[in-house]
């Protein structure tokens, strides 16, 4: 498949879609801004070359209405700060003045549509809807992997209208090109680090690791589902009791596979679900009554140190507690230790998105790993062994 080097941009309108959704403060600052620097190198490709850029992207979930909470005019100083140049805005995606706005672009310059979930039809996944968005370019651009599992207008029909004049960006080359490097090929020993509240989310992803992870470490909430399944007293721990049986069968598969499974033996427990609460350390199957499960102990804790120290590949999805309350950070910030420490020796390691990312960054270790995914729900479905639609769009 051809990538966006192959392709010469000059003369060119281009129809980008990024993922500019990204989160706020309560005056409109944005607070993690890496979505949109991830898709900078893409956008300058794109104007070195000579061409004009067509910025399409969603925010947040405004339920196909117009919000001035999640208009992406929020975006645009900071936007182009970062491009160091002025950037057009369009109030509408698919208006008439759009059209005159997209029609009229010069070379080098950039436009940013509004909001396209301010649509109902981009959600649908509308053929008329993308039509018109087709309409605004001569060529398509997805950079926006983070939406990929999608099969929206922008992200999955968009591309038909294209015929060969379309492409991934760079972001979305990079992303697929690090899940690739766990999911094809991954170098052994090979461990995952699944955590985060519930099985039921998780469930298909582990099932698909079974297949070529070494050792997968279960931390998070998750966790206690295992351990009750496994006869263990959990408190008031968080436990999706419909599951306990799969959790045995997961167990036995793995068995079968020779896939190690690492459960927390200690966990820091609470009396209640609040930063300001009791705390105690407890093994984690012999949690007291009324009391919960919040975050892994130090016993845990290095477990994890010295099994991810013998792994030479490493996928990172969800936190093995609390961790934005200070009293459960811990357990999560030593699984980071451990993370950047192998990688320092050597080792790959994916940080899959979503809290995973955001504990990184909140640890400052975003650049002390090997790759940190833009995309939480997307790359979960990728490892599902799921095909993601944004991706079809492009590869055909």
């Amino acid at each position: 498949m051809k990538t966006i080097e192959d392709f010469n941009f000059n003369g060119k309108k281009v129809c980008v879609r990024v993922d500019f959704n990204v989160p706020f403060d309560a005056d409109y600052n944005i607070t993690d801004d890496n979505r949109i620097r991830k898709a900078i190198p893409t956008i300058q490709k794109i104007m070195a070359d000579g061409g004009a850029v067509i910025l399409m992207s969603h925010l947040g979930r405004p339920k196909g209405k117009p919000s001035e909470k999640y208009s992406l005019k929020h975006i645009l100083k900071h936007l182009s700060q970062l491009l160091k140049k002025p950037v057009k805005f369009a109030d509408d995606a698919i208006s008439i003045e759009t059209k005159k706005m997209a029609d009229t672009l010069q070379a080098g310059e950039i436009l940013l549509l509004e909001n396209l979930r301010f649509y109902e039809q981009e959600m649908q996944g509308d053929i008329d809807f993308a039509a018109k968005l087709a309409s605004l370019g001569d060529f398509y651009v997805n950079d926006a992997f983070g939406a990929a599992h999608r099969a929206h207008a922008s992200t999955a029909i968009m591309a038909k209208f294209f015929d060969n004049q379309k492409c991934f960006g760079y972001l979305m080359e990079s992303e697929l090109a690090n899940a690739q490097k766990i999911l094809l090929n991954p170098i052994h020993p090979m461990t995952a680090i699944i955590g985060g509240a519930k099985v039921s989310d998780k469930i298909l992803i582990i099932d698909h690791l079974l297949d070529f992870a070494d050792n997968i470490i279960i931390g998070g909430g998750m966790a206690y589902t295992f351990i009750k399944a496994l006869g263990g007293s959990i408190g008031n721990s968080l436990c999706e009791d419909e599951r306990l049986e799969l959790t045995l069968e997961i167990l036995a598969k793995a068995a079968k596979k020779g896939v190690k499974i690492l459960l927390p033996k200690d966990s820091i427990i609470a009396d209640k679900y609040s930063a300001d609460a009791n705390t105690l350390l407890s093994d984690s199957n012999n949690i007291p009554p009324n009391w919960m499960g919040l975050d892994i102990g130090p016993v845990a804790q290095k477990d994890c140190a010295n099994l991810l120290a013998e792994s030479k590949t490493i996928l990172w999805n969800g936190p093995m507690g609390v961790f934005e309350m200070k009293s459960f950070a811990q357990g999560t910030k030593a699984v980071a230790d451990a993370v950047v420490s192998a990688t320092e020796k050597g080792s790959f390691s994916l940080i899959g998105g979503g809290d995973s990312a955001a504990a990184i960054a909140k640890f400052n270790y975003t650049n002390r790993v090997s790759y940190v995914s833009t995309g939480g729900g997307a790359l979960l479905k990728y490892f599902e062994g799921k095909t993601l639609p944004g991706v079809a769009a492009i590869t055909g």
